[in-house]
């Protein structure tokens, strides 16, 4: 009997149309002979879509493979169940008649997806879901509570403030002194939970720095500031619970060194100024630390299902320095984590039944524990 597994994706943040990128990826790779999969959309104003209306926010290629392979999609919709009868999230078909959904994957990025929001809903549902927990999602999305879990384990980052909006609103002039001061230029200004380079821009002055800053101001409450470094982007998959393991490292090699750093459009419009490649042109020495560092940073937010950690290599001193995590990376046919594992010799149809064997292996781990004396 096949799994039944809700792809949610899409979601209120600023990563939305990466979302949709990311479960296109997924329901395209998927085997469709293990699993039956409902696709369940959230718009950016919040709507939940029923699975019919869902599919169609895919291009019509990935509409065909799901219909070949899963048949129409549906009327349902996802309803969290109030009864003992239907614990857990349960689908509502247009009949009116339930069915339960085995496990759920949350393909959602940034907030209200990524940052433990709707992880709390499934563990509430009692409804194994791929991915890491509520608190490892919360820590991993707030990249400056992240920073200080990697300093507490021992990994070395770079040099980094963060602040309030509401405290640069009152005091722009503080703000950028204590900036300009601890830091330098040129400094990156991100939001503090988002990702996608979504709302990341860099600054060399004080002029571009009170730009940067209005800008991840508009996405997040919490802004953080990192020093600008002369070095080189790696990345590592991660992979697995309690015993993670993780892929060879891979690198985007730019070919217009001009470019200020790898924004939202070089990401993801295949503007061919960037090319991702596995394994990262490294020693294999640095390969192997990248790796365990890569574990290391996974354990030390309390990952499990998968992350990809995100690293600096210092061209000036050959210091390695771990940049964040993400929790739930991005998985669109340009991303590096299904490209890290596929040259890792995981095909994505591979790591996606790993993920599912993952969830349900820690929902059912979670069970143990004792709810009441």
């Amino acid at each position: 009997m096949k799994l039944r597994v809700g792809v949610i994706f899409g979601g209120r943040s600023g990563e939305h149309e990466v979302s949709i990128r990311s479960a296109k990826t997924v329901i395209e790779s998927i085997d469709a002979n293990k699993y039956e999969v409902v696709p369940l959309a959230i718009m950016k104003d919040g709507r939940w879509l029923s699975s019919a209306e869902s599919i169609r926010q895919f291009p019509e290629h990935t509409q065909k493979v799901f219909q070949d392979a899963q048949g129409e999609a549906s009327a349902a919709e996802i309803t969290l169940a109030g009864d003992t009868a239907r614990k857990g999230l349960t689908v509502l078909d247009g009949s009116g008649d339930t069915f339960p959904l085995d496990v759920i994957f949350p393909v959602l990025h940034g907030t209200y997806g990524e940052d433990g929001t709707i992880q709390g809903l499934f563990e509430m549902a009692d409804l194994p879901y791929v991915g890491c927990g509520v608190l490892a999602s919360s820590t991993g999305m707030d990249k400056a509570f992240m920073k200080t879990l990697f300093r507490d384990a021992g990994l070395p980052i770079c040099n980094y403030v963060w602040f309030l909006r509401d405290e640069w609103q009152r005091n722009q002039e503080k703000t950028i002194q204590q900036v300009s001061s601890k830091l330098g230029y040129p400094c990156f200004v991100k939001p503090a939970n988002l990702g996608s380079s979504v709302g990341v821009s860099k600054a060399t002055d004080d002029a571009s720095l009170a730009a940067a800053i209005a800008l991840a101001a508009e996405y997040d409450r919490k802004i953080i500031v990192e020093e600008g470094l002369e070095m080189r982007e790696i990345e590592c998959a991660v992979l697995g619970n309690d015993d993670p393991i993780a892929s060879l490292p891979g690198e985007y090699l730019i070919r217009d060194a001009s470019k200020a750093f790898l924004d939202y459009t070089e990401k993801y419009s295949g503007t061919g100024n960037n090319e991702f490649v596995v394994p990262s042109p490294v020693s294999q020495e640095l390969s192997d630390k990248i790796r365990q560092m890569a574990v290391t940073a996974f354990k030390a937010v309390d990952g499990s299902g998968l992350a990809r950690v995100d690293f600096f290599l210092r061209t000036d001193n050959g210091a390695l320095l771990v940049n964040e995590i993400n929790t739930m990376p991005g998985l669109t046919d340009a991303s590096g984590y299904p490209k890290m594992w596929a040259g890792s010799g995981k095909p994505f149809t591979q790591v996606i039944d790993e993920l599912i064997r993952l969830a349900i292996e820690r929902h059912q781990d979670k069970k143990r524990n004792k709810t009441s004396q």
